[in-house]
């Protein structure tokens, strides 16, 4: 049976080590650099006209949060983030804890890839159960319109068939038709909106089931999982525990756009919620991560994203920025990271099933095998 609440000072200690290993930044880094120092802004005026459901709500929060701190994704650094509502020195009592994670600035499957591993690694240690990933994908604007016709009629054929409230909601909203029916009755007979992606969806929807498959993350295609279009876009899932929802995700371009019009950017997020109890302690301070793992490469971002686990079952002091492509970027973050060694993967290695472990003091680099690897960091660390 699924833990009813989780004491939150459990809750951020796991939290907190699975955005180190996954490569996300916390929110308070962020907001700690312009605290004080800058206006804040209000919510778009654009927002009053859409009709944003509860976990678009916390996503809209934490947009806003984000903004405020005068922080934006680039080409050149996209920014993995992730937030909490859970405050050191402040009690929790028996209320919903909220863990985001957040991918800013790339449109690349990849995105989606690690927030969903960074979500199935942490419901594995707080429940103690395996999730199920659930998978679907409502596509672009484009998708959506044509999807929405496509329930249209469906709607006008069966409504002999059909609950009277789902047949007239249909003429409003096909889609909110379409989760009524799934609600009462299952999906057996709804068009799928997979069947109308886009050809741009549908690469980016196979492009993440790639990644999903080629790092060894479980998951299931469910046809009658959807979502709203007026916020979500293109890929959504869900995490099931014992058959309760624990956490949703989607892409959510169309919203951030109400925060960031002048420079959009693509941004995938999933929300954790939980019941949380307790006190949480003060801070502690952030021990320095020894190594440092820099890659670039498909393969050695798959490699990067399969190994976090491994890292963070051997409490190795490693820390890695995932989403990030560029090498040179990654270096730059090592650097103030202050690491004293750095791991390195490029394509060879990954096909090589090896790593270069670097000393940045003597620049003595040593080719270690990925088989054992967290063995010999131990020893080193």
């Amino acid at each position: 049976m699924i833990r009813d609440v989780i004491p939150a000072e459990e809750l951020l200690k796991k939290a907190r080590a699975v955005g180190q290993y996954y490569g996300f930044t916390p929110l308070e880094t962020l907001t700690a650099k312009t605290r004080g120092s800058r206006k804040a802004t209000s919510y778009p005026e654009t927002l009053a006209n859409l009709k944003l459901d509860p976990v678009a709500d916390i996503v809209a929060s934490f947009l806003h949060q984000f903004q405020n701190a005068d922080a934006a994704p680039s080409v050149r650094q996209p920014l993995f983030v992730w937030h909490t509502n859970i405050a050191p020195g402040r009690a929790v009592q028996k209320k919903k804890a909220v863990i985001q994670f957040h991918a800013l600035g790339t449109d690349r499957a990849l995105a989606d890839a690690v927030v969903i591993r960074a979500l199935l690694a942490l419901s594995r240690d707080l429940f103690r159960e395996e999730p199920v990933i659930r998978i679907n994908s409502m596509g672009d604007k484009e998708t959506r319109a044509r999807y929405a016709r496509e329930l249209g009629v469906f709607f006008k054929k069966r409504a002999h068939l059909l609950p009277e409230d789902c047949v007239s909601c249909a003429k409003r909203d096909p889609l909110e038709a379409a989760e009524l029916v799934v609600a009462r009755s299952g999906a057996d007979d709804l068009p799928t909106p997979t069947e109308h992606l886009s050809d741009m969806s549908r690469k980016r929807f196979e492009d993440l089931l790639e990644y999903l498959e080629t790092t060894e993350t479980p998951y299931e295609l469910s046809r009658d999982l959807l979502s709203r279009g007026n916020v979500w876009n293109d890929a959504c899932f869900e995490l099931v525990v014992d058959e309760q929802r624990v956490a949703w995700g989607s892409h959510y371009s169309d919203l951030a756009r109400h925060f960031f019009p002048r420079a959009p950017f693509s941004a995938v997020g999933a929300i954790l919620q939980v019941a949380s109890e307790g006190a949480v302690s003060a801070k502690p301070a952030q021990a320095r991560a020894r190594f440092s793992f820099v890659h670039i490469g498909d393969e050695a971002k798959r490699l990067s994203i399969r190994l976090a686990e491994d890292f963070r079952r051997a409490h190795i002091p490693l820390a890695q920025d995932i989403g990030v492509e560029s090498l040179n970027e990654q270096l730059y973050l090592a650097e103030r990271r202050n690491s004293p060694y750095l791991l390195i993967m490029g394509r060879k290695e990954a096909l090589e099933g090896s790593a270069i472990l670097r000393n940045r003091q003597t620049q003595e680099n040593t080719v270690l095998p990925l088989m054992g690897i967290t063995e010999r960091l131990k020893a080193i660390s």
